[in-house]
């Protein structure tokens, strides 16, 4: 009955975007069918966002940038590490994985193996991807890291590097722990990475269900298969986060990903996510006809009042902490891509801190204004390219000059990434730096010296 419900709302859904004027105001220009009570969007442990995965662009909005606790979305990042060290070699697919007996005694889902029995790369990937094992996550991280709590470490450390800026992972495989948190935002942040980084393995999150030795296990993902175009990723539940889910879906050659946390059940999660695609889709397709649109659905929340900055030059609605469907110039989510960062040959905002020094001024002088004040080191990017750090440094020095204007900017190469960093800080003028760009919501890290 309450599908039957849903699917008439949809349909009425859409008739009322049909209707609305290209000059419509976003109050004006709201769409039914998100607003209906049966929905989880009102529920405490709610958050979600859609994205655009070619572009970053935030169509859709709700406490995106609350925290929550990812429960098993967690293994995207676990399985980001693996198909890194595949990339580097430091890996092979055919590769043995040792259960321990720390990996044995984990919580169920799990493949149930025991102390000192193994299996290959290939399937410990398919078992997290599609089985959600608890127990092949921690012995992915010892084999990896040495240990489940320095693979953390370095979870946390590429959500970093990746622009999540408010993630933080203290186990592989998302069990419930207080201190291990993300948003909705970051969740997306990540998705958008893993299916641009290393597309030959996305087609893992694919996959309805693999037979590990001889018993077939099917994937927890019920939208695969069940709406046309969904491929991916991944969904997570433990007590305290409520129903999770990551998504992302490929129609008429756009691909969109949508992050829903909280809900209250496997079926409203789903529900919602779906919605949330097929009005994401929706909007799409009238941006390819020409319209030039914003569509907001507030449930029942008071509009936003003007503008928030955010890391584009070109300033949008910007995200609050209400639903909103944006199409003209939402803010891209940050990331590797040279889509979501300006390039610095456009034209910078009135009042940047970037204007080029007098002629009149001495080289002597200029070189004594960029000496370094101290050793350490703020990171604000990292990238598959060389000239994409560049262009970062540019760009954060133009827009940020009061306190980057004197560092020393540059690039290195580490493990295939070359990150975007500025030298020549004192702690104290570090973290200054460094929230400055947090306060825009420009990734960024301090490095301590050494």
């Amino acid at each position: 009955m309450f599908e039957r419900a849903r699917r008439l709302f949809l349909a009425l859904g859409a008739v009322a975007l049909t209707a609305v004027s290209p000059l419509a105001t976003s109050a004006q220009a709201q769409i039914p069918y998100l607003s209906m009570p049966s929905l989880p969007t009102t529920a405490p442990k709610y958050a979600a966002i859609v994205v655009d995965a070619k572009t970053g662009e935030v169509l859709y909005a709700k406490r995106a940038d609350s925290p929550r606790y990812p429960a098993s979305i967690t293994k995207i990042m676990t399985l980001y590490l693996a198909f890194e060290a595949l990339g580097s070699g430091r890996l092979q697919p055919d590769d043995r994985i040792m259960i321990s007996p720390r990996a044995a005694a984990q919580a169920p889902t799990k493949l149930g193996l025991s102390a000192g029995e193994s299996l290959t790369v290939q399937e410990a990937m398919q078992a997290l991807a599609i089985k959600s094992a608890n127990d092949i996550a921690v012995a992915m991280a010892e084999k990896l890291g040495g240990s489940e709590a320095r693979f953390a470490a370095m979870m946390t450390l590429r959500a970093q590097e990746l622009g999540m800026a408010n993630t933080r992972f203290v186990n592989a495989s998302g069990l419930p722990d207080s201190r291990q948190v993300s948003t909705a935002r970051d969740l997306g942040i990540l998705s958008r990475a893993v299916m641009r980084d290393y597309p030959q393995y996305y087609r893992l999150f694919s996959q309805q269900s693999f037979t590990f030795r001889g018993t077939p296990m099917r994937n927890h993902n019920g939208l695969l298969g069940a709406m046309p175009g969904v491929d991916g990723l991944k969904t997570g539940y433990t007590n305290a986060s409520g129903y999770n889910i990551a998504i992302s879906a490929v129609r008429d050659n756009r691909r969109l990903i949508a992050v829903v946390l909280g809900a209250p059940s496997t079926a409203k999660r789903n529900n919602n996510a779906e919605d949330l695609l097929l009005t994401g889709f929706d909007v799409m397709n009238r941006r390819a006809r020409g319209e030039k649109i914003t569509i907001a659905q507030n449930l029942f929340e008071p509009e936003p009042i003007g503008p928030i900055e955010r890391p584009s030059v070109e300033q949008g609605d910007g995200e609050q902490d209400g639903l909103r469907i944006v199409l003209a110039s939402a803010p891209p989510l940050p990331s590797f891509s040279s889509n979501d960062f300006v390039s610095p040959t456009r034209n910078l905002p009135r009042g940047s801190q970037s204007a080029a020094k007098p002629k009149t001024e001495s080289k002597k002088a200029e070189k004594e204004d960029r000496k370094p004040a101290g050793k350490w080191v703020v990171q604000v990017g990292a990238f598959k390219s060389k000239s994409l750090a560049k262009e970062q440094l540019t760009l954060v020095e133009k827009r940020f000059g009061k306190h980057f204007g004197k560092a020393n900017g540059a690039t290195d190469s580490v493990g295939g990434t070359y990150r975007a960093r500025f030298k020549g800080f004192t702690e104290a003028s570090a973290k200054d730096a460094c929230g400055a760009l947090k306060a825009k919501k420009v990734p960024c890290m301090v490095v301590k010296p050494g």
